[in-house]
């Protein structure tokens, strides 16, 4: 195995990484500022306020975005498995 392809799994693997959290990671930023949004309003600081709302949201998220997240997943792993033969 060579530097540049050690580099090039590492770049996919990151990749993959940031496709996979970034519905969840972006649902739950836009949440908390929303709720942030609200606390400053009303002047409600309350720390469990933020939460749940944001627990409710990733869980829908999940819900929506679970089987195309496995199978993003799924499809690296099965590609890197798959390329095992020609790194040895």
């Amino acid at each position: 195995m060579t530097t540049d392809f050690a580099l090039f799994l590492s770049e996919q693997m990151l990749m993959t990484a940031l496709i996979i959290a970034a519905p969840v990671l972006t649902v739950a930023l836009v949440v908390g500022l929303l709720i942030s949004i609200f606390q400053v309003m009303t002047q409600i600081q309350e720390m469990t306020l933020t939460f749940v709302p944001k627990i409710i949201a990733i869980v829908g998220v999940l819900f929506l975005f679970g089987h195309w997240m496995l199978s993003t997943l799924t499809g690296y792993a099965s590609e890197l498995i798959r390329s095992i033969p020609s790194l040895l």
